[in-house]
């Protein structure tokens, strides 16, 4: 019984020995097989691999996908006018030479974040000293982007990283400015806003006073041509009632004599005291003779 114990003992340790000979390489990844801290072997195919057991051997695995490093918190930068800034930037990269990764910092991605934080946080300083707060958010920013990317990849490349792209996420003024900002451009949009409301003003104006000339010109020219109508039709009217009334003269003045009775005696609180046979009543003596003598040439009845 005890012989049957030994050996599946002894099995197990057999076992698990040649277990730990075998080790899984993912697609996504690299194997780097070590021994006493040297580097042996570089696998980047997926797959099933062997090794020497421990402590003989050793493995360990880096990612061989993009990867991103995001630092938390902005960092303040003074740009070429003396200004504060906070810029918050983000790097791309990738891991293309996993044995001078490994050497560089024993496998310790957080040391490599640290170090190319160190990096692009340097190349950033140096790029936006140079440059202006309306070129670093608008005018330059691809450039200084690009800048960013060229130096933070040739230093990658001495740690076996590749980097894939350099972005700001964020360029802000720092708290203790942004009020003063703030002010200059709400007073710098008021001024510009009273200068459009000035030249509105002013154009409005004109264009009232333009008006108010072309109403005057138009009404004197209206009324022109209206007492220029009034005169050629009164001329006509007189023309056409002196050779109406001209061929009957006796007609001519009775007519005159009824309208002179019609305005006469438009009303009957009129009083009027003539005498009777004076030549206002001439017609009412002998309707159809007129006491006044021989007919006479009848004259152009007066305009109203």
């Amino acid at each position: 019984m005890n012989r049957i114990f030994s050996y599946a003992i002894a099995g197990l340790i057999l076992l698990s020995i040649a277990f730990s000979t075998l080790f899984v390489v993912d697609q996504r990844r690299y194997a780097i097989v070590f021994a006493l801290g040297e580097v042996k072997q570089v696998i980047s195919e997926p797959g099933l691999h062997f090794k020497l057991p421990p402590p003989f051997q050793n493995v360990i695995f880096l990612d061989k996908r993009i990867l991103t490093l995001d630092s938390p918190e902005a960092d303040r930068f003074i740009t070429a006018e003396k200004k504060n800034i906070l810029v918050d930037a983000f790097v791309k990269y990738q891991i293309i030479d996993p044995r001078l990764f490994f050497i560089s910092f024993g496998g310790d991605e957080r040391r490599a974040h640290d170090r190319m934080a160190q990096t692009v946080k340097a190349a950033l300083n140096e790029e936006i000293t140079k440059r202006t707060v309306r070129e670093v958010i608008s005018g330059e920013r691809g450039k200084v982007m690009d800048a960013i990317r060229v130096k933070v990849a040739e230093e990658a490349k001495q740690i076996g990283v590749g980097i894939v792209d350099v972005r700001l996420k964020r360029v802000d003024y720092v708290e203790q400015i942004n009020a003063s900002v703030y002010d200059r451009m709400k007073a710098e949009r008021t001024r510009v806003a009273n200068e459009l409301r000035s030249t509105g003003s002013a154009e409005s104006e004109k264009i009232r006073a333009d008006a108010d000339r072309q109403r005057t010109v138009i009404l004197a020219e209206a009324y022109r041509d209206a007492e220029n109508v009034r005169g050629e039709g009164d001329a006509k009217a007189t023309q056409i009632y002196s050779q109406a009334f001209g061929q009957s003269p006796e007609f001519y003045r009775f007519y005159r004599s009824l309208e002179a009775y019609r305005a006469s005696f438009k009303s009957r609180s009129d009083v009027m005291v003539l005498d009777p046979s004076s030549e206002f009543f001439r017609y009412f003596k002998a309707p159809g003779v007129s006491s006044a003598g021989p007919a006479k040439s009848p004259a152009p009845p007066a305009k109203k």
